[in-house]
C-alpha cells in the first residue's frame, strides 16, 4: 500500500510515521512524505520504505507529484487558506492520479455539535461565533462533494498525554469530550490505513470521554 502524508512534519504525523515504519501490521506500507524543508526528516533519508519530497500544499504541481501512485492521501494539517487551495489541490491531484482515498484534518465544532459551555467557548474561539462559511467547513463540503472516498477527522483540543483513549462520533452525533491526546489521533489515522473502509465518506469526531463536561481544554 502506498500512503502519502502531506505536511508530514507535524507532531501527529511523526507519531503516525513511527508506527507505520515499525509495526508489523504496516510492513507493506510505502510512505511518501511531503513537507517544506524535508531535511527536517533527514533521519529517514536512507529508509527504503520512505520517499521524502519538498513541497507546499498550496502548490498544485507539488501535490500532484507527491500523490502519484498513492493508494491513500493523508493531509496532516487543517486547511485555513482563505480560498481552500490545499483542499482543492488535493482533490484535483487525487482525481488526476486515480487516488480514491483521502483523509483530511479539521476541527471539532464544524456542525455546532459540541454541547454546553465548552461548545459555546469553542465556537467563539475557533469560529468567531459561527462556523458557517469558514474555511474548515468549506473543506469538509468540498470533500463531501468531490466524489472521492474521504474522511474528515474533527480533532479535539490536543494534549501530549501518553494514553490512547477516545470515542469516535459521526457527522450527526454530539461530540464526546473536549480534548484528546495526539497519540489517539495518530491511532485513528493508523486504523484507517489498516482498514480504509473505516470512516469512509464520513466525518469522525475524536474525543477523550474522560474530558466530557469540562468547560475548557484539558491538558
Amino acid at each position: 500500500m502506498n500512503v502519502t502524508i502531506l505536511a508530514a512534519n507535524g507532531q501527529i504525523a511523526h507519531l503516525v510515521e513511527e508506527r507505520l515504519l515499525t509495526e508489523p501490521t504496516f510492513k507493506d506500507v510505502q510512505l511518501t512524505l511531503m513537507l517544506r524543508h524535508p531535511e527536517r526528516l533527514s533521519e529517514l533519508n536512507d529508509n527504503p520504505w520512505v520517499t521524502l519530497l519538498d513541497g507546499d500544499l498550496t502548490n498544485p504541481t507539488n501535490v500532484i507529484q507527491a500523490t502519484k501512485d498513492a493508494d491513500l492521501i493523508r493531509s496532516a494539517v487543517v486547511d485555513h487558506d482563505q480560498t481552500n487551495r490545499p483542499t482543492k489541490n488535493i482533490i484535483a491531484a487525487a482525481k488526476l492520479n486515480g487516488v480514491e482515498r483521502v483523509v483530511e484534518t479539521s476541527l471539532l465544532g464544524l456542525y455546532n455539535e459540541v454541547p454546553g459551555e465548552f461548545g459555546d467557548w469553542n465556537r467563539d474561539y475557533c469560529f468567531n461565533g459561527d462556523p458557517t462559511g469558514t474555511t474548515a467547513v468549506l473543506t469538509d463540503q468540498l470533500l463531501a462533494e468531490s466524489g472521492l472516498t474521504y474522511t474528515t477527522l474533527r480533532l479535539p483540543w490536543l494534549n501530549d498525554r501518553p494514553e490512547v483513549n477516545y470515542t469516535l462520533t459521526h457527522r450527526h452525533d454530539q461530540f464526546v469530550g473536549v480534548s484528546g491526546s495526539r497519540r489517539s489521533i495518530a491511532d485513528v489515522v493508523c486504523r484507517i490505513i489498516a482498514d480504509p473502509s473505516l470512516g469512509a465518506n464520513d466525518s469522525l469526531g475524536i474525543g477523550d470521554p474522560t474530558t466530557e463536561g469540562a468547560t475548557r481544554p484539558v491538558y
